[in-house]
């Protein structure tokens, strides 16, 4: 198994990577299942490794509440990664951010329902509050927009609001309208738990945002279709590759050096609030050995 640094996890549209050559792919058994779909280990043309998962499965088999976010991020933290770079799929709430465009957020409302299992403490005997303020990771955000200026025709979008809804069902007008009250750059259906899981497992995390269409705020648009969204999906994928060829090796630089994991990793151990001498968990001591011991 070659280690690597940095994950990369496609959303709807992206299921493999064309310029990525395949190392080998892995499938892990977690302590929470398998993950969505086989890890792929692969170089790009420059030689750096890096891991693929398909967030919905190879076939995009598993809703947006189905994911199972605790074997993806487990299992890509067993394999060392240092940073997850995530694209999702996601409508517009503001005119500037047209379709085809990329939005980096820096900050999530959660309007999921609580039904997505949302944090590996839970039914473990043992009490840890991520700190959570800032869910994405501005150095990694610094990075992916200057370096977008290297991919032509590509327009990328910073610090912008992303709204996280339940689906699979689009919003009606009503809530889009509100969300945009609320100040929503976005919307989508994936960032959560993903992005909470990747914190309690000191990961850093950077979601990379497609804009596919306006929602159904925009009333001299037709409203939001499935169908209309594959069809720019096509050209946002196109757009998703040649950015990450921009991306990773400045990414893996910043890892190196520390300026993207400072804050993340040790990040739990101050959240921890259960003595560390009682914290005996085979589950947590896969993805955070360093504070939890095995059970005998």
């Amino acid at each position: 198994m070659h280690p690597v640094n940095i994950a990369v996890i496609g959303g709807s549209g992206i299921y493999n990577l064309d310029n990525l050559e395949i190392i080998e792919e892995i499938y892990p058994n977690t302590p929470w299942g398998f993950p969505s779909s086989k890890i792929l280990i692969g170089k790009i043309p420059s030689g750096l490794r890096i891991a693929f998962l398909a967030r919905h499965g190879a076939h995009h088999q598993f809703s947006p509440s189905e994911v199972p976010s605790k074997a993806n991020i487990a299992a890509l933290k067993s394999l060392g990664i240092k940073l997850i770079v995530a694209f999702s799929a996601v409508g517009s709430l503001q005119e500037e951010l047209e379709p085809n465009h990329f939005v980096l957020p820096n900050q999530i409302i959660d309007r999921t329902k609580g039904i997505r299992p949302s944090t590996f403490f839970e039914g473990e005997g043992i009490i840890g509050h991520a700190a959570f303020a800032d869910p994405f990771c501005p150095p990694a955000a610094e990075i992916i927009a200057k370096h977008s200026e290297l991919v032509e025709g590509l327009t990328v979008h910073k610090d912008k609001l992303l709204v996280c809804m339940e689906g699979p069902a689009f919003s009606t007008r009503a809530e889009s309208n509100l969300y945009r009250a609320w100040g929503g750059g976005v919307i989508n259906m994936s960032a959560l738990p993903e992005a909470k899981l990747a914190r309690e497992a000191e990961i850093a995390y950077q979601m990379v945002c497609m804009s596919t269409d306006y929602d159904c705020w925009r009333e001299s648009e037709e409203a939001v279709t499935a169908d209309a969204v594959m069809k720019t999906m096509v050209t946002n994928a196109a757009n998703a590759k040649r950015l990450l060829i921009a991306i990773l090796e400045p990414l893996e630089e910043a890892i190196i050096n520390g300026t993207i994991t400072d804050g993340i990793i040790g990040g739990m151990k101050y959240g921890i609030m259960t003595p560390l001498e009682l914290c005996k968990s085979n589950k947590l001591h896969y993805i955070l050995p360093e504070y939890f011991s095995k059970q005998s």
